[in-house]
């Protein structure tokens, strides 16, 4: 093979791989709304929407129970004591209920939480309606500060037949070193 060969081969060879780096960083773009779609689709993943719902509106079936579940926890490092006053209870779908969570900040410093929510199973995820929630804005707490957070909520009646068990389950991230101006605080 002689030099004018090898440059030949050697330019192919770098465009080739320019090609694949675009390509790929094109997918990993791509991925964002496909893993949505794919999502909204089979129901996975159990996304919460974080804004309210009316009151209201929903008829009570009262011969159906539920058992929902309360999951807390708290993410890395993340200062603060956080629980559900009931782990976990019976609902019946399309009655509004409210349960409360607390949380205290541990350390000797005022921090900015953000709870994350999160459905199980996926399918139920749309149909749990908040018309409450402190996962809505940013939490401010001052040092050793505990703080109540009620959430009011319904299980839509058009709840498939086949789930009898939910977790509603929050994650706090302490997000204190975010810019002040990007977030809601309450």
């Amino acid at each position: 093979m002689n030099q004018f060969d090898k440059q030949k081969a050697n330019a192919r060879l770098v465009r080739r791989m320019v090609l694949i780096a675009v390509a790929m960083f094109g997918f990993g773009f791509a991925l964002v709304p496909f893993y949505d779609v794919f999502c909204d689709l089979t129901g996975l993943n159990g996304k919460v929407k974080s804004e309210a719902s009316a009151d209201g509106g929903y008829q009570v079936d009262a011969n159906r129970e539920v058992n929902l579940e309360f999951v807390t926890s708290v993410n890395g490092d993340t200062p603060l004591k956080f629980r559900a006053e009931q782990a976990k209870i019976k609902i019946h779908p399309g009655q509004f209920y409210t349960v409360k969570f607390y949380a205290e900040n541990t350390s000797d410093r005022g921090l900015i939480g953000q709870a994350i929510p999160s459905v199980a199973p996926g399918t139920a995820s749309p149909l749990l309606k908040k018309a409450q929630c402190f996962c809505f804005t940013a939490q401010k707490f001052e040092p050793h500060q505990e703080r109540e957070m009620p959430v009011r909520f319904v299980v839509d009646p058009s709840l498939p037949a086949d789930v009898k068990d939910m977790t509603l389950s929050y994650t706090f991230f302490d997000i204190t070193d975010k810019k002040q101006d990007q977030i809601q605080v309450k």
